[in-house]
């Protein structure tokens, strides 16, 4: 996968202590909305870098981009997620196993620190309410190597920016799947040499950037 911005200007830089990746994305210089809309997490010029980088692959017809936006995870919560489907051929059709996108809202987040471990050991697995059984059951659709990325925001607690994030991947590695890659999205305009700061209008107070989480489906035989 690209490790660089869609308008040429990418970072990376390798985290010493896990040996992972970590990619910066910047919007084009001209790029109109560089911000995602209300609601959202990400921009629409990340979804379709994600579509460029995630569902292309050589010698293979272009996967399919399902990406869902999880509201809440009390019981029934697949029920009440809105997906949206996108391809790049003509007919609709695609190559293989579709690439799950995740959009996490705030409130859907677990308080840093949470404990995801199963409440109730008698509903195993995608059994499970909450998180624990959301990653069960992406697990369970995607073959392997299978690609979930999973989208969020840092979240302002008492006055400090919080990553909420390092829950959500402890409870994807329980549910079978491998920590790829960080990639870490910026609302801003490069603008020359700087940014020029265009944060979410429903963020909280100096989230400048978004986070994607690349996981793949580990499947034993």
């Amino acid at each position: 996968m690209s490790t660089t911005s869609s308008c040429g200007r990418g970072t990376t830089r390798i985290n010493a202590a896990r040996q992972l990746p970590t990619t910066i994305w910047l919007p084009a210089p001209d790029e109109p909305d560089a911000a995602p809309a209300p609601g959202s997490v990400l921009p629409a010029w990340a979804i379709e870098k994600i579509r460029t980088d995630f569902t292309h692959r050589p010698g293979r017809m272009p996967a399919t981009l399902l990406k869902i936006s999880i509201q809440d995870t009390v019981p029934g919560m697949d029920a009440r997620t809105p997906c949206t489907t996108y391809t790049d051929t003509a007919d609709d059709t695609a190559g293989g196993a579709p690439v799950l996108l995740a959009e996490l809202h705030p409130d859907a987040l677990p308080d840093p620190g949470d404990d995801l471990s199963p409440a109730d050991a008698a509903m195993p697995g995608a059994m499970e309410n909450g998180w624990p059984g959301f990653l069960h059951r992406a697990h369970r659709l995607l073959p392997a190597d299978g690609l979930l990325l999973l989208a969020a925001r840092q979240l302002r607690d008492r006055g400090v920016l919080t990553d909420p994030l390092g829950s959500v991947i402890a409870c994807a590695r329980t549910a079978g799947f491998r920590y790829l890659q960080h990639i870490v999205i910026a609302h801003a305009h490069p603008a020359g040499d700087r940014l020029v700061a265009a944060p979410p209008i429903d963020a909280s107070p100096g989230v400048t950037h978004s986070d994607l989480i690349a996981l793949s489906a580990i499947h034993y035989a």
